[in-house]
């Protein structure tokens, strides 16, 4: 009974109180009433004039549609009772006749509505489409095409993909050509775009200049150059010139240089005086010096810079007129640099914002090219001094001096203490080493940058005339003038490296690669160092840095391949020699070195190449040539050992054994009567010689001869001789041994009746001689090979000495110039 009195709302209650909020009200849009043009024109007639009209009856309004610019859109109920002016009540308009301009009629059929803009005819027709086979359009679109190949062209040259730029450049050319034949046929020549031709044809020639096609090049030019509607093509006989130069063709380059020189206005002057100096340099190329003087000379004038400058020098000094080179050398000191000191650099006060700033441009772009504007024109300045002193004045040190004047007194002045150092490099490379010395003793009391640089100097120079106080107390003094200078470090740690205290000298070496982490002499020598104190890991590093600065050191590849030789690792010491062999491939040393090791590893073979590449070269290592020798003597190919055993007694004269390696091997080889004949130059030589005689006396006997009675009895006397001086050692011996004990006098006369004995017998063999056998066997056995077993050959001392050591002279390197 309760909800009986309970009623629920029907869903479409026409009263709903939320209604409306989403409808759209084009009454407040206002983003677009500058472009409504009913807005726009009813705002400028007695419409928009007219004042608001005020509600007067609320609650009685009505639902009527709106019409405006945007058409009727949504029903609004107005403010009063009665429709609003213009609108449309029971079909039948308005009679409006002052408002014609807003779109109303006298005639307006019952049932229209109020459409000043037309909408209601419905959208507007689409857009006419482009008839793509129509001729313009195949012209635009070939046109860009064009251009397109001459830019993808360009791109390749910058990418260095020379040949592709030339086949685009071409492909662009020949679609060039189809352009204007279509253009011709459609249209007068006026229309054709020469812009588009010109660009073609010059990438061309410039793609056929890069790939060094230079008549491909200089036709095409030639077409530009030669076609009067091109009005700049004479600025192009400038690359012209630039061909026939490269083609060393130099007066057709001065011809076109001075074509283009006439044709280039006088407002551009930097083109000229760049013409110009292509003049100049194509006369220095025929030797025609007082024209290219003429060319420097009026740039000079007009408009200095440092290349003209040194040329200018440069042709004074092939004619020889010093008092011209003087005045030509003060030119290039005057040219101005364009560069801004290093003051703007430096914080005036401690502000983090400012010292920031001054950190990030300290090493930007801008200040990079100025530090290589002014190292090349340091560069220019000290070539020129060092060229024109020796011959200015009277003498190289008078020139020199002058040189360091003219620097002090212009805006160089950091140079002249450079040249100072510098004319003490010359004095060095003319062999002046009092002369150099002294220079460098003069920048004792001068600031501390450069009395450490000349102490460096001093002491490297004292170092190599192994003078190590010197050395030492100069090298103290460079590095407590400037501590943080690696070469003033390195040259202590190389004067403590000869005293041997290698611990306290790879603390020098670490402190200057603190100090410069690029210091490759003290990486080096640090290395050195670590061999020395058998810390073989740590030597193998540094090589290894110094390898990845230094890819193509020779030096640095030996020390890699050494240390793995010395650590039992013959493989890889292979492969870092063979690294080494392909940036020196004529050292001997490092050749035999590889035949060493292969020989060890045993591939004959390989040991055998380049044993004989090693001994191609340097014919007369003795090592190289015994292992030759004795390796044909192994394979059976004695006649081929005979070559090596003769080169090696040609060096060593003195040496039987090579003589009698020579005879064997004759001997082995079934040539008897030549080896009868070698023995015997041997005897006649070494008549001493007990394993000469006895392979005498056996060949002898083999061949039936009558000599062999007459070398038996040689033989026994000369065994008989070596038996009584053994017995003479012997006795002398025990005598000393006797008088020491006893301390009786009387041995000194037999102790020098020994030496007499001695002196008589110096020429007989000692018992330590290798082709020496007892007495006991027979002579046929008593042959000893003197080369041994192959595995059993000693190295020799100079070998060792190589490999491991010469640390002044050969190993460490010094700095001779300051850094």
């Amino acid at each position: 009974k309760m909800m009986q009195n309970v009623h629920l709302a029907p869903e479409d209650d026409e009263d709903d109180l939320y209604s409306g909020y989403n409808d759209y009200n084009p009454t407040f849009d206002t983003e677009d009433l500058e472009n409504d043009v009913a807005f726009q024109q009813a705002a400028r007639t007695s419409h928009g004039r007219r004042p608001p009209v005020t509600a007067k009856i609320p609650g009685t309004s009505a639902s009527r549609p709106l019409a405006t610019g945007f058409g009727s859109k949504a029903t609004l109920t107005s403010s009063m009772g009665r429709p609003m002016t213009g609108a449309i009540q029971d079909g039948v308009a308005r009679p409006m006749t002052a408002v014609h301009a807003a779109g109303y009629t006298k005639a307006v059929m019952r049932g229209s509505s109020f459409d000043p803009l037309g909408q209601a005819r419905g959208p507007a027709p689409p857009l006419e489409m482009k008839n793509s086979d129509s001729s313009e359009e195949k012209i635009r679109q070939l046109e860009k095409k064009v251009n397109e190949l001459v830019e993808e062209s360009c791109i390749a040259n910058s990418c260095g993909d020379l040949k592709l730029a030339l086949e685009k450049a071409k492909e662009a050319g020949r679609k060039e050509r189809v352009l204007v034949r279509q253009r011709e046929q459609i249209a007068t020549a006026e229309n054709i775009n020469l812009d588009l031709t010109y660009s073609v044809l010059f990438n061309l020639a410039s793609q056929y200049a890069a790939n060094e096609m230079y008549a491909e090049a200089l036709n095409t030019y030639q077409v530009i150059v030669k076609n009067k509607m091109f009005s700049n093509g004479g600025r192009l006989k400038v690359n012209m010139g630039n061909i026939y130069l490269k083609q060393r063709n130099y007066s057709k380059a001065i011809k076109f240089y001075r074509m283009a020189l006439d044709q280039i206005p006088s407002v551009h002057k930097e083109m000229r005086i760049k013409i110009m100096q292509n003049i100049g340099v194509a006369f220095i190329k025929t030797g025609q010096y007082v024209d290219a003087i003429s060319s420097f000379e009026h740039i000079m004038s007009m408009s200095p810079n440092l290349k003209a400058g040194f040329n200018l020098i440069l042709c004074y000094f092939a004619l020889g007129n010093s008092e011209q080179m003087k005045k030509a050398f003060e030119k290039l000191i005057a040219v101005p640099l364009e560069v801004d000191y290093d003051d703007k650099y430096i914080s005036p006060n401690d502000d983090p914002h400012t010292n920031l700033l001054i950190e990030a441009i300290k090493n930007d772009s801008l200040r990079q090219i100025e530090r290589e504007r002014k190292s090349m024109a340091e560069e220019y300045i000290m070539t020129a001094a060092k060229l024109i002193a020796p011959v200015i004045e009277t003498s190289f040190a008078v020139g020199y001096d002058w040189c360091v004047e003219v620097v002090k007194a212009s805006h160089y002045v950091e140079l002249a203490n450079d040249l100072e150092i510098n004319k003490a490099t010359t004095y060095l490379r003319q062999q002046d080493f009092n002369q150099a010395l002294e220079t460098l003793k003069m920048f004792e009391k001068k600031d501390s940058r450069v009395k450490s640089a000349a102490a460096t100097n001093l002491s490297f120079l004292y170092y190599l005339e192994n003078e190590l106080v010197q050395a030492a107390n100069y090298a103290d003094l460079a590095v407590n003038s400037d501590r943080y200078n690696p070469a003033a470090l390195t040259n202590k740690g190389n004067t403590v490296f000869a005293s041997g205290d290698y611990e306290k000298t790879a603390e020098f070496y670490k402190e200057a690669l603190r100090n410069d982490s690029s210091c490759t002499e003290a990486l080096y020598n640090l290395g050195l160092t670590y061999k020395k104190l058998n810390r073989i890991d740590e030597a193998l590093d540094c090589f290894l840095k110094l390898h990845a600065i230094l890819r193509n050191s020779a030096q640095v590849l030996y020390q890699i391949a050494n240390i793995y030789e010395i650590m039992e690792d013959p493989n890889q010491a292979i492969e870092w020699l063979l690294q080494l062999i392909s940036v020196v491939p004529t050292d001997p040393h490092v050749l035999s070195k590889l035949g060493k090791l292969y020989d060890n590893e045993g591939d004959k073979s390989q040991a055998f190449h380049y044993y004989y590449e090693s001994y191609r070269y340097f014919p007369s290592n003795i090592e190289v040539i015994e292992w030759l020798g004795a390796y044909y003597i192994d394979t059976q190919f004695c006649e081929k050992a005979i070559e090596y055993f003769e080169r090696a007694a040609l060096i060593l004269p003195t040496q039987v054994k090579w003589q009698l390696m020579v005879a064997s091997c004759y001997r082995r080889s079934g040539n008897y009567q030549k080896a009868l004949e070698k023995y015997k130059v041997i005897h006649r030589k070494f008549p001493e010689n007990v394993e000469c005689l006895r392979f005498l006396v056996r060949l002898c006997t083999d061949m039936g001869l009558k000599e062999v009675q007459e070398y038996m009895t040689k033989l026994k006397k000369v065994e008989k001789l070596k038996e009584i001086r053994e017995q003479r050692i012997k006795s002398g011996r025990d005598g000393s041994a006797r008088s020491r004990r006893e301390g009786n006098v009387g041995g000194d006369g037999g102790g020098t009746k020994g030496e007499r004995l001695s002196a008589k017998l110096k020429a007989l063999p000692g018992t330590s001689e290798p082709y020496e056998s007892s007495g006991s066997k027979e002579i046929g056995a008593s042959y000893i090979d003197p080369l041994g077993p192959q595995a059993e050959r000693p190295k020799t001392a100079a070998r060792k000495r190589t490999e491991e050591d010469d640390f002044a002279d050969e190993e460490l390197g010094e700095d001779l110039l300051p850094e």
